[in-house]
């Protein structure tokens, strides 16, 4: 008596599960079986139009899901100087020692400040991972974020804005080391290529002291948004001088051209944008960006950078640096 093999037609040694009909009629099941096997069918049309599908769904997936980490080719964040105008009580003021500077929102002013920072509206986050601990999500640690206004005036440091805190924030990162931020598009000031300055802190208890700092960067800014952005009204300043820099020119930037920096960015400007960034910090090498500003030329404040509350100015005036 034959076996059901001998019986029934076979494909790479299965048989059809269906064996009155063609090999592209066998159904979704012996389709992934075809997809999964050591030649695949992609050779006939009907199931490789299927396995390619099929393909395709799960590569997106796990696409997917590397994209939205960027674990898989993760390198650790370089760090960089956190310029004059941390306000993380390395260089003057501190609003880390401030109650309410944990918060998501970081558009307007606490404390004595009441201004709202204008412009195109963004959404920044962050995703942290501890290469210490073969890149797992860096549950806990705190993100201090600050960035200029849409004139490139940092707020607690420019003239006028001495008493604003705006554009600061700190946030706890969740079980997926996740933080995130909502604020507007900062401009593009003399001397430097878009970005936004962050500080990573082992925790949230830590912050009120700089010398705690275990990873200080910078985030640059794609310039195709940057230009859309900066066609929008309050932003004419930073036509011109996004016109005048660039990443390979940029003293921050400009020694890999901000490769493992720049952020991947999604929206528009009517419902705003959400710039995402993948961050690696390896707690086992030294932070070396954190809780100093740079003795000269270091980062530049931009226009209207006026002076430090000490009364002594910045390193690196409107126009002349880094920041």
């Amino acid at each position: 008596m034959k076996t059901r093999s001998e019986r029934t037609p076979t494909y790479e040694g299965r048989p059809y599960d269906r064996p009155e009909e063609e090999l592209v009629d066998q159904g979704l099941a012996f389709d992934i079986g075809t997809l999964l096997s050591r030649r695949g069918v992609l050779r006939y049309a009907g199931v490789g139009a299927a396995a390619v599908g099929l393909a395709a769904c799960g590569s997106n997936s796990d696409t997917g899901a590397a994209d939205s980490t960027g674990a898989d080719d993760l390198t650790e964040i370089p760090e960089e100087t956190a310029g004059p105008y941390p306000g993380d009580g390395s260089n003057g003021v501190n609003v880390l020692e401030e109650s309410g500077v944990v918060r998501s929102d970081i558009r307007s002013s606490f404390g004595t400040g009441g201004a709202i920072a204008e412009g195109v509206p963004m959404t920044l986050e962050l995703t942290l991972y501890d290469m210490a601990d073969g890149n797992a999500a860096f549950e806990g640690v705190a993100v201090y974020v600050w960035h200029c206004n849409r004139d490139g005036e940092y707020s607690m440091y420019a003239e006028g804005l001495e008493n604003e805190n705006y554009l600061r924030g700190v946030q706890i990162a969740d079980s997926d080391g996740v933080v995130r931020f909502t604020s507007i598009f900062p401009a593009c000031y003399s001397g430097r290529w878009p970005h936004i300055h962050f500080e990573v802190y082992p925790d949230e208890d830590s912050i009120t002291d700089s010398s705690n700092v275990i990873a200080t960067s910078q985030i640059a800014l794609p310039e195709d948004v940057c230009d859309t952005v900066y066609a929008e009204d309050g932003y004419e300043q930073s036509v011109e001088n996004l016109a005048q820099t660039s990443l390979d020119s940029d003293n921050v930037f400009s020694d890999d051209g901000g490769e493992s920096q720049i952020a991947a960015v999604t929206g528009d400007v009517s419902s705003g944008y959400t710039v995402t960034l993948p961050v690696g910090v390896d707690t086992e090498t030294e932070a070396g960006g954190g809780g100093e500003a740079p003795s000269g030329g270091g980062d530049g404040g931009g226009p209207g950078g006026g002076e430090m509350p000490s009364g002594e100015p910045p390193s690196g005036g409107p126009g002349d640096g880094d920041a």
